[in-house]
């Protein structure tokens, strides 16, 4: 990342023209300002730091010659030798020719950043430097070209095609595979990591201990699941209350994640999970509580509560709920606490002699979660029954990841005395991407689209080799899941003249992934078929048994709304007779990727596609961020003007049963999760829950509890931050401006 000094800010005016597009002039947002940041960032930085090659052989060479660039993505296009020799070839031993045509292709779109925060955001954090920092190596043009050699892999139509894909901006690479494609130093093209403590022992906590730091060192955020771990005060060898609990084991995992802190440049993260009817849950929550001793307090690691649907109904009828020993209930199913349907066996564990259990009212342990959310944003929320619900695989999913996105099933390890695996397990790493909406329904051919982004993330599946952690290598070669996701929801929205708060929002996420899924099945079916190869468990899951498709061959779907059907013009909507086909091509070829879908959160890629983030609503219409030393830097809610403005609510000003709505119409389709924030202001508006009539409008636990049972009803898998907006001080600005002068 570029710093900049307060001596040097001074000979720039990108920032301070940027800075002005929060004053407003004559109560309406001068977004001309933000144009005017772009074009002097460009004539001031960007264009004097360029590099200039007067040739693309010449950049090629220098670029691999010096290290930045890995000779290996240009090798693995050969040149065809049917064809008659050119020029170019001579002196290569690849096809310089098709090389030099997929940068034409790029730079002859003469792309343009529309905003600063996405110029900024892509020549600061994404595009390569020389390594005194001194030199810009690379525009979006070639970062594209480099990204789409690699998904390419040498088939030289796919990379062509990704091209056009990435320089349109209708696919995108989570951060670590555009960020790292083509380069010769670098991390992995993973964006995270899912590790089960199988075992109850300190073998398999140093085991994950282990793979956490090395995980973190390579540059993922790693998720792990403490469920099966005894609580504090079970027996150790016969010994009653020896054993510490999970919280000691959480301390280790948060210095771990410090320590291994990718070379220096930031600081490892990770999650854990634990089942809400785990004994230590309390003390589990407790740990990130402001008061909470030193001893006990995680800062950085982040917290989730695995939910069946049993603590729902204990919260219904107020019925005592009973917290249970995992290492007893171990001993009397034969399998680890994550394993054992709590839902289903509840009743009989509690009458069961030989396993120990405490207690406690559901309802208050509902408002400690409250409470917690309130103070720190956490807990997240797995809500792991409905998640197994609609899980298409074999087996059982028992956590998930680092943004609650990624739903999975994991096969448990045994272990040696040595740390030798006796039966490697299988555990989870990321595959991520996302559509931007709002150019994917822009597609010529959005069939196609879909079929280039599975296409590349398979690639960065079957490039990941995690040696480090045998169980996440096996599991990744075994099941090639992806996570296919989206961004732009709302501006799709805006643009189109409706408001999130509507049933056409809903409807309208209900058709966007109704269709993406049809078309990510179908691609992933291709993939099987020209392989001759499917996931490990194909014959067991609901694709081979056909079930899975049920809920598409029984009616076409049909538009309500004509606003929404004329988004959707060009694509074609899958029909009864679509689907039945798939079904029969999915039972003779079967399917290549186990997973195929996720809704991940969409952070710095989204500025860098100048798009509103993920699903969710805009946070305002002129976001301010802080970019670290560099200071604040202000963006302008995507397309914004006079006609789009009354169109883009703050998500703090918006009604969060309208989220989950909308979230909820996406579910159905999505065979993983989705990072469902939640936005709450500390005084609610006026008017915007009715349970808060003649009542005070501040924030309270009772607001979180009925909202977090909604998400459960409306079948959400998860639920990630709860973040809150206190209007004290913070920067206001041109959010309170009724217009824009452009």
């Amino acid at each position: 990342m570029v710093e900049y000094t307060k001596d040097n800010k001074k000979q720039y005016t990108f920032f301070k023209l940027n800075n002005q597009v929060n004053i407003p002039i004559n109560g309406e947002i001068p977004l001309h300002k933000d144009k005017e940041a772009v074009r002097a960032y460009f004539d001031e930085k960007i264009n004097s730091d360029f590099y200039y090659f007067e040739t693309v052989e010449e950049k090629i060479e220098w670029l691999i010659r010096n290290n930045y660039i890995e000779e290996e993505i240009f090798t693995q296009y050969e040149i065809d030798p049917r064809e008659e020799p050119h020029p170019d070839n001579e002196f290569y031993d690849f096809d310089m020719r098709f090389i030099k045509s997929l940068f034409k292709q790029a730079y002859d779109k003469k792309f343009r950043f529309k905003s600063f925060m996405g110029a900024y955001k892509f020549y600061n954090q994404y595009a390569l430097w020389s390594d005194d920092g001194e030199d810009l190596l690379e525009k979006i043009e070639d970062r594209v070209v480099f990204n789409a050699l690699f998904a390419g892999n040498g088939d030289k139509k796919l990379a062509k095609q990704m091209v056009e894909e990435l320089i349109e901006q209708r696919y995108q690479p989570a951060t670590p595979t555009y960020l790292s494609s083509g380069r010769k130093r670098r991390g992995e093209m993973v964006s995270c990591f899912l590790v089960d403590i199988s075992e109850d022992s300190m073998l398999s906590i140093g085991r994950t201990i282990n793979s956490a730091l090395q995980l973190s060192r390579i540059g993922g955020g790693v998720g792990i699941n403490l469920s099966n771990l005894r609580a504090a005060g079970d027996p150790i060898k016969g010994i009653e209350g020896a054993s510490s609990g999970v919280v000691p084991v959480m301390k280790l995992f948060e210095d771990s994640f410090s320590y291994s802190n990718q070379l220096g440049q930031r600081k490892g993260a990770g999650v854990t999970y634990l089942n809400v009817f785990h004994p230590d849950i309390l003390d589990f929550l407790s740990t990130k509580k402001e008061n909470a001793d030193e001893k006990v307090r995680v800062k950085t690691l982040s917290l989730g509560v695995i939910v069946p649907d049993k603590y729902y109904e204990l919260l219904k009828t107020n019925e005592p709920m009973y917290l249970f020993s995992p290492h007893d209930v171990e001993k009397v199913y034969g399998k680890p606490f994550s394993y054992v349907d709590i839902t289903k066996e509840y009743d009989n564990m509690v009458q069961n002699p030989n396993i120990k259990k405490a207690k406690y009212n559901a309802r208050k342990l509902d408002q400690e979660i409250s409470k917690l959310q309130q103070e720190s944003g956490y807990p997240y929320i797995l809500n792991i029954d409905t998640a197994n619900r609609s899980n298409p695989i074999d087996g059982k999913i028992i956590m998930s990841n680092l943004c609650s996105e990624i739903f999975q099933v994991q096969r448990g390890s045994r272990l040696n005395e040595d740390l030798s695996y006796a039966n490697v397990g299988e555990d989870i790493s990321c595959n991520l991407g996302s559509l931007n909406i709002v150019n994917a329904l822009r597609s010529p051919d959005f069939a196609k689209t879909i079929d280039t982004a599975m296409r590349a993330l398979t690639t960065v599946s079957d490039k990941t080799n995690i040696k480090e952690v045998p169980t996440v290598q096996k599991g990744n070669a075994e099941n090639h899941s992806v996570g296919l996701g989206a961004m732009n929801f709302h501006t799709a929205l805006a643009l189109n003249k409706i408001h999130y708060e509507s049933d056409e929002a809903v409807e309208f996420a209900d058709a966007f992934f109704h269709a993406v899924n049809y078309y990510s099945l179908l691609a992933s079916m291709n993939i099987a078929k020209e392989r001759g190869k499917t996931f490990n468990g194909f014959d067991k899951s609901s694709y081979a048994d056909g079930s899975y498709f049920n809920k598409y061959t029984e009616s076409d779907f049909k538009f309500k709304s004509k606003k929404v059907k004329d988004m959707m013009k060009n694509i074609k909507m899958p029909t009864v007779k679509d689907w039945k086909k798939l079904k029969e091509l999915v039972g003779k070829y079967g399917v290549y990727n186990s997973y195929r879908m996720a809704i991940a959160p969409t952070g710095s890629i989204s500025y860098v596609n100048e798009s509103s983030a993920s699903l969710h609503p805009i946070n305002h219409m002129v976001e301010a961020r802080q970019e670290g030393k560099n200071g604040t830097i202000f963006y302008p809610a995507p397309y914004l003007s006079n006609e789009t403005m009354p169109y883009y609510k703050s998500a703090y000003d918006t009604d969060m049963r309208w989220v989950i709505d909308v979230y909820a119409a996406a579910q159905k389709h999505i065979d993983q999760g989705m990072s469902l924030t939640l936005f709450m202001k500390s005084e609610i508006p006026e008017g915007l829950y009715e349970w808060k009539n003649g009542k005070t409008n501040k924030l309270t636990t009772r607001d979180l509890n009925k909202i977090r049972l909604y998400a459960w009803t409306k079948g959400i898998k998860s639920l990630y931050y709860v973040r809150q907006y206190t209007p004290d001080g913070d920067i206001v600005g041109a959010n309170e401006c009724e217009s824009c002068s452009v």
